[in-house]
């Protein structure tokens, strides 16, 4: 039986992430920070990178895993090319700190390619490239994560998640946004289930015998999506945002749980593209417009009601929570409210290990 919900406006829901993270020790700015990328993943349905992370990020932040007063420095090494280098501070902020210099860089010179080294994990994607459409700017992001996912034709898990997000402005009130797992699901998915109790379809995961599984507390390793084409793309993603940053690869990547007290040194890489240094700004944003409009009026096929875009239902379900509150497991709701940062359920375990 799934757990029953609560459902929190998202002001208080911030409120209370953001007072758990500074009880772990983050700066009030990096709480703040923090609490509202969150809060922007619950708003829109992505509980996977939403609450349900806090007590992880809080253990290690206590830990020491986390740098709290880091020594940002942005190194530009071209016109449009440069390093962020995060000391392992937590990757929201660091990730956000990186997309203003890649902003300013894309609206001056026309593009910019921007990685963030050595960070910690950095949330949802979406949630930057969102910023850097609302300024007119076409993104791609890339992130590399801990091994989870078998290659195509194995059993062992070698790369992570890796995820890929896209944005591009429009002339309505919101802009194109597309992030995805280079698996068939993200391993927050898997918490958000098990959080949930609640059973995954059998093409998400396999057990410890490489047997798909539905019972997300037997999962061992992820799927990648449509197989060779999947696995394709986590290796591209763990290259631009790895190695081209002169960072652990692969296997080599640190795990997400086997030492709270060490930084995770990830990386990643924003590339933005400038519209109007290739084309008429506004011609181009009316023209993604009507792609929507187009798309809407497709025929929906038996089972669909209509045709949307990629990303539209997430924004979708952020209209309807702002509406309704966004819905929170009572357990981690009871966890928020508490004097506890954490329960040290996460150090030194296996990345697939029942918290």
């Amino acid at each position: 039986m799934s757990e029953e919900l609560v459902y929190l406006k998202a002001k208080d829901l911030q409120d209370l992430m953001q007072v758990k993270f500074e009880r772990a020790g983050l700066l009030p700015e990096h709480a703040q920070e923090v609490a509202k990328h969150l809060t922007y993943a619950d708003s829109r349905g992505v509980h996977s990178h939403g609450a349900v992370r806090v007590e992880y990020y809080s253990e290690r932040i206590a830990k020491g895993g986390t740098t709290i007063t880091p020594n940002f420095s942005f190194e530009k090494t071209g016109p449009s090319t440069g390093v962020f280098h995060a000391d392992n501070a937590i990757g929201h902020v660091a990730a956000r700190k990186a997309l203003d210099y890649a902003i300013d860089m894309a609206k001056e010179n026309g593009v910019a390619v921007v990685g963030v080294s050595q960070m910690g994990h950095s949330g949802m994607l979406s949630y930057y490239v969102d910023i850097a459409a609302q300024q007119d700017l076409v993104a791609l992001a890339v992130c590399q994560s801990d091994p989870m996912s078998v290659p195509f034709g194995g059993t062992k898990p070698y790369f992570g998640t890796n995820p890929i997000a896209f944005s591009a402005p429009t002339n309505g009130e919101r802009p194109i946004i597309f992030d995805m797992a280079t698996t068939v699901q993200a391993w927050g998915k898997i918490l958000d289930a098990r959080s949930k109790d609640n059973e995954i379809p059998p093409t998400w995961a396999v057990d410890e015998t490489g047997a798909p599984t539905t019972d997300p507390h037997k999962v061992r390793g992820l799927l990648p999506i449509s197989g060779p084409k999947g696995y394709g793309l986590m290796m591209m993603v763990d290259i631009l945002s790895g190695s081209l940053l002169g960072l652990p690869f692969g296997q080599h990547v640190s795990s997400m749980y086997a030492d709270l007290s060490a930084g995770r040194n990830l990386g990643q890489l924003f590339i933005l593209i400038n519209p109007s240094y290739f084309t008429d700004l506004d011609k181009f944003k009316a023209n993604l417009s009507k792609m929507i409009d187009e798309l809407h009026e497709n025929s929906p096929a038996p089972g669909f009601d209509q045709v949307y875009y990629p990303g539209e239902l997430s924004e979708i379900r952020h209209n309807k929570h702002e509406e309704t509150g966004i819905p929170i497991p009572t357990g981690i709701y009871n966890y928020l409210q508490s004097e506890v940062v954490h329960n040290n359920q996460y150090d030194n375990s296996d990345a697939f290990a029942e918290k």
